[in-house]
């Protein structure tokens, strides 16, 4: 199965997101509410018999945080490469890097590739571009600055059709406050 651990913002922060401009382009596919999160780690397919392991190493790294991180949106939104539009998040580097170094002692690792490192850049995504098209660089620049305690870790199981990915929390760790 497919698995990615992840960080979901308030209902607060959902509104702020929901206010940003969504032209319609007909290159450009917006995401909607329900897929709007942080991944904190990516793990791609996963063996379904390792997901007990990786829901303990997430109450491990919940319990390790000294008090829930404070996640930040902004300054603004950007493109990354040609065919995604994200809001920068900041604040949740040592919660990502926790997160992982937990999941790899826990020996949970991606059956297709277990070497794959990618390095964490917080965002929340926004919209990404049809058929190899790139996302126009006007949407880029837009204003937006929130933010909001980030009380849970979750494990998140994606499943993608051609619409759109559909995500469902398997497990989840609560950050102590």
């Amino acid at each position: 199965m497919r698995l990615f651990v992840a960080a979901w913002p308030t209902e607060e922060v959902t509104v702020v997101l929901a206010a940003l401009p969504r032209p319609s382009i007909g290159s450009v596919r917006w995401t909607t509410p329900e897929q709007w999160h942080v991944t904190l780690v990516f793990l791609g397919e996963v063996d379904a018999d390792q997901v007990p392991a990786a829901a303990a190493a997430l109450e491990v790294a919940a319990a390790r945080a000294a008090a829930p991180p404070l996640a930040t949106l902004g300054p603004a939104t950007v493109r990354a490469g040609r065919s995604l539009l994200w809001v920068p998040v900041g604040g949740l580097d040592e919660l990502a890097a926790a997160t992982a170094a937990e999941l790899a002692a826990a020996g949970v690792a991606r059956r297709d590739d277990p070497e794959d490192d990618h390095p964490f850049r917080g965002h929340v995504t926004l919209a990404r571009a049809r058929g190899g098209r790139a996302v126009p660089a006007a949407l880029a620049g837009t204003p937006v600055t929130a933010g909001w305690p980030v009380g849970s870790l979750c494990l998140v199981r994606s499943s993608l059709d051609p619409d759109r990915a559909r995500y469902q929390t398997i497990a989840e760790a609560t950050v102590p406050s």
